[in-house]
């Protein structure tokens, strides 16, 4: 496994971290992003089909994925629901919904291929680490040198700050939302592209984790993706574990990354 490959296989990961970052900034945690990523790949492999063109497709999943979430903030502001019930409802939501429309656009629950889905492995893991790393940097640089990144970023842990100032603190919880959105359609998309179909619940877990990479990493940039790492690592040596020694059941390869997650939350623990 060559150092492109280790990157591409990264970098969906760490799409999702920086959207549970934005997420963790303003205090409103996007638990819906498991089932986003695997809604966006649904999305993003619908619409290559009939568009016929993987560019329009991934920005139409983009937009209307971002639809999705901004909508449903915008109702979580306006009612005064529960952010923390409301995103684990929206993650309900969205998997029922892929569920749905597969079973309905193309009679099938399960995995979805076509020969008009078919990508080149090494172009798709070299589109995928360019783009994802020019989004992953101006995602950062919005955060840390712009007045509005500044803003959400203390949107969370001091909102008086900005009432004082006369800014409205739910114009940025709904913006790291629908950012959290736009970064994890955006490693939905790369997923099917990089599997050339679609596959239920192809997210596996990279929602979950890019929430504990943001909590491991103390809202870091660097120590984010050294969590991240770790965990690519570890579903790396999992992979290469059940082709070399198929004696050991798949079920505990399939679990080692998220033991291993275990593992650094619990030694994160101990040690404060």
């Amino acid at each position: 496994m060559n150092f492109l490959t280790i990157l591409a296989w990264i970098c969906p990961l760490l799409l999702c971290s920086i959207g549970a970052l934005y997420s963790e900034y303003a205090g409103r945690l996007a638990l819906f992003m498991e089932a986003l990523i695997t809604f966006s790949g649904f999305l993003t492999y619908t619409f290559t089909i009939y568009t016929g063109s993987p560019i329009i497709a991934t920005l139409l999943s983009l937009l209307l994925s971002m639809l999705v979430i901004f909508t449903a903030s915008l109702l979580v502001e306006k009612f005064k629901a529960n952010p923390f019930i409301s995103a684990l409802a929206l993650n309900l939501l969205l998997g029922a919904l892929t569920t749905l429309l597969s079973s309905k656009l193309w009679g099938n629950r399960g995995v979805l291929t076509s020969e008009e889905f078919q990508f080149s492995v090494n172009s798709v893991r070299v589109t995928c680490v360019i783009i994802s790393f020019i989004t992953i940097g101006l995602g950062l640089i919005f955060l840390r040198y712009t007045k509005a990144g500044l803003y959400l970023r203390i949107s969370g842990s001091d909102p008086e700050v900005l009432r004082a100032k006369g800014v409205k603190t739910l114009n940025y919880r709904i913006l790291s939302w629908t950012m959290a959105a736009l970064f994890s359609s955006l490693a939905g998309s790369f997923l099917v592209f990089r599997i050339s179909s679609f596959v239920p619940n192809i997210s596996s877990g990279r929602g979950w984790m890019a929430l504990a990479a943001v909590y491991l990493g103390k809202k870091k940039a660097w120590k984010i993706s050294l969590s991240i790492f770790i965990f690519c690592l570890a579903d790396i040596l999992a992979t290469y574990l059940q082709n070399y020694i198929p004696q050991i059941p798949s079920a505990i390869l399939l679990s080692l990354p998220y033991f291993i997650m275990l593992l650094l939350i619990v030694f994160d623990r101990k040690n404060k």
